[in-house]
């Protein structure tokens, strides 16, 4: 990647093109394919696989969305688990909250951590916080190695290819069930409804059988396909539509406030109608 136009081929017929500056570092890993590019329009971006993962520039929504949602809804989370995530944003946005007492990320490949902090100093620049314990090894395997830990665990994961296949299965949902504490709860990323509908049927079904409150909220992402990503939400206790006022307290974000905190969760009649609402 250098001094050209990049095509991620979102499907067979539709894909995002972007002006590559230069190309700042590719590997091949024990996992995947990773790149680092300086983008015109993004800044530094982090590819696997061919894949946007994030960008400099709009980073924050995905983060910020996959963080303070469960973290506004827990009353008291005090111990975080953050499968994938080795770019670290997950973990930036955590240690904004003052009742969490540690934070675990546990990503299959060291390598997205090292260059992330490389790269993406910005997104990166909480990992080293000791409130965080890094781990590089399996998620799926640490979740059912877990049993009644964490009070939250948030699944930031690539799409459902490669590594990252077996974490949009229902045996590791009922996994995250049993490493979470009575009242706890987690958050994944579900991808996008415009192309993976036949995913986020399957998702929401399999959370659903699961978790008692089982919710959809949405961002808008520009560098994902579509530019409008969902999350499924899955809880034991707490609703996120009923978070008391009280539980709020003002953090510093881009795009996250205690408004879209409710208001992501009102969807497009056709999302609605994947989510099975």
């Amino acid at each position: 990647m250098a001094g050209f136009w990049f095509t991620e081929k979102q499907t067979e017929n539709f894909g995002i093109t972007m002006k590559v500056n230069r190309t700042l570092h590719t590997e091949q890993t024990d996992f995947q394919l990773l790149e680092m590019a300086e983008t015109e329009e993004w800044g530094n971006m982090l590819f696997l696989d061919g894949m946007v993962m994030t960008s400099q520039r709009d980073e924050f929504v995905y983060h910020e969305m996959v963080a303070h949602v469960p973290l506004f809804t827990h009353p008291n989370p005090e111990n975080v688990l953050v499968v994938g995530g080795g770019d670290g944003g997950v973990i930036r946005e955590i240690m904004k909250h003052p009742k969490v007492k540690k934070a675990t990320l546990v990503d299959i490949d060291g390598k997205v951590i090292e260059y992330s902090k490389v790269y993406l100093p910005e997104i990166a620049c909480e990992l080293e916080n000791p409130r965080v314990d890094v781990q590089v090894g399996d998620g799926f395997m640490h979740i059912a190695e877990s049993e009644n830990e964490y009070d939250v665990i948030m699944v930031d994961s690539t799409e459902p290819v490669g590594p990252a296949v077996n974490l949009f299965t229902k045996g590791f949902y009922a996994g995250i069930s049993k490493a979470l504490k009575e009242d706890g709860l987690f958050v994944a990323q579900s991808d996008n409804p415009w192309f993976k509908a036949d995913l986020i049927r399957q998702v929401q079904k399999d959370v659903k059988e699961i978790f008692p409150i089982t919710n959809m909220y949405l961002a808008n992402i520009p560098t994902y396909p579509s530019g409008l990503w969902c999350f499924t939400i899955g809880s034991k206790k707490y609703d996120p539509l009923q978070v008391p006022e009280e539980q709020f307290f003002d953090i510093e974000t881009k795009y996250y406030t205690k408004e879209l905190h409710k208001a992501a969760f009102v969807l497009p009649k056709f999302v609605k109608d994947l989510a099975g609402e």
